[in-house]
């Protein structure tokens, strides 16, 4: 959905353009319909996850992966992440069926390169470093997002999780109308984070959070990784924060690309020194801010951490699928995790009280674990009426009676330690 990363045509932008462009194509309403999801890996050796991989493998193991038939795009980050993108389904099954075919191929082909998947919200042992995708496009990110410290680069190298596409919804108001749904991915967002907070490692030690790859995503930059302020109407509220968050870059078909440093789009619309910027900038700027829920037509919730096991993030695809999907989940769910705007408050989503407690504390926090009982019944009681099989049903309550009803999450499970540190064999 993104523009070419050396296209830079078109003809220049205004500022009303520019806005009238946002407004149209970042919600796009109708009956809710599709559902998708994209799951990102960790790469580890297969004979020891604590060993690291050299990006010389890596290439040669993914040059290898391009042949792989798969219904699903398939993707490499900056520090050897693999993701896989599935295309729209129109049901939780169909999207289920066609990315655990698709995982079935990835790993196959990763066994004789002595590579397997992990599913760990942030490399538990490893420092973040580059070992893939020498391109000016990243050349460009990890110069900017280091102006604001580690965490940017921790980001782009060393961060996976689960994220789940939903449509937008119906344009009237209602339990599935696309204002209803974003306030509500952005309450529930927090209990989703807390019940799937799969990262309190970090460096090779316990880092004090439960899901570390939040508080990295928190710590980015000032303003690249904020949902824009609550309580506004949705539009209008996502084309203001487009508009004015920094350019991380400014595009160019030969040679390093510019990395400006406080220049918001708007005032890159509004002065044009550089090159007056077009409808692909401003497509490319979108695909540089990394909000917890990012409107792209579809709503994609982008918070929760990837999962252990090779079927883990079956659960919170079906969670999350069932109370937007579900009619009357939705309404039920909205109403039991209304209550935590009061903790939101008037900060945007993750730089606020609700979400720096459902990172760091999960599920021992009382108020995100009461909403997160709730939610997961709910989630159960629908999952029949969307055709979700028993098996996926199951998987569901199992998570439900080891993790949430004891007030767990899965960073609560120990460890391996670090790569050097006594095993005990």
């Amino acid at each position: 959905m993104s523009p070419s990363d050396t296209d830079e045509g078109g003809p220049p932008l205004t500022e009303d353009e520019a806005e009238d462009l946002l407004r149209c194509i970042c919600f796009k309403t109708g009956p809710p319909r599709t559902v998708g999801v994209e799951v990102e890996w960790l790469v580890h050796e297969l004979r020891d996850p604590r060993l690291a991989v050299s990006g010389r493998r890596l290439e040669e193991a993914f040059g290898g992966l391009r042949s792989v038939p798969l219904r699903s795009a398939l993707t490499f980050e900056p520090g050897g992440q693999l993701e896989l993108s599935s295309p729209p389904a129109m049901s939780l099954m169909e999207c289920v069926d066609t990315v655990s075919a698709d995982l079935t191929a990835v790993r196959t082909a990763l066994r004789p390169h002595g590579l397997a998947l992990a599913g760990h919200g942030v490399e538990p042992w490893h420092a973040p470093r580059r070992r893939l995708l020498r391109e000016p496009r990243y050349d460009a990110m990890e110069e900017a997002l280091n102006r604001s410290g580690p965490s940017g680069r921790a980001m782009m190298c060393e961060s996976a999780s689960v994220q789940i596409c939903l449509d937008a919804g119906h344009e009237e108001p209602g339990p599935l109308g696309y204002g209803r749904r974003w306030q509500l991915a952005h309450l529930l967002g927090a209990v989703l984070v807390a019940a799937f907070a799969n990262s309190p490692v970090h460096g090779g030690r316990r880092s004090g959070w439960r899901s570390m790859r939040q508080a990295l995503w928190t710590d980015i930059d000032p303003v690249r990784g904020l949902a824009p302020p609550p309580f506004q109407e949705p539009r209008a509220a996502w084309a203001a924060h487009v508009l004015d968050a920094p350019v991380m870059c400014v595009r160019a078909s030969e040679g390093p690309w510019e990395v400006p440093e406080g220049l918001t789009f708007r005032e890159w619309l509004r002065d044009g020194r550089r090159r007056p910027p077009t409808a692909a900038d401003l497509a490319y700027h979108r695909t540089t801010l990394f909000p917890p829920v990012r409107p792209r037509g579809h709503l994609e919730l982008r918070m929760i951490d990837a999962q252990p096991g090779d079927d883990g993030w079956i659960v919170p695809l079906a969670v999350t699928t069932a109370l937007f999907e579900d009619p009357a989940a939705t309404e039920s769910v909205y109403r039991a995790v209304k209550p935590l705007a009061e903790t939101a408050g008037s900060l945007p989503a993750p730089r606020n009280p609700l979400w720096e407690s459902a990172a760091r504390d999960a599920l021992t926090d009382p108020d995100l674990h009461a909403a997160a009982v709730t939610a997961f019944e709910l989630a159960l009681e629908a999952l029949p009426r969307l055709g979700a099989t028993d098996a996926v049903q199951a998987r569901v309550a199992a998570f439900h009676e080891r993790h949430v009803v004891p007030g767990r999450c899965p960073a609560d499970t120990p460890h391996p330690p670090a790569p050097g540190k006594d095993t005990g064999r």
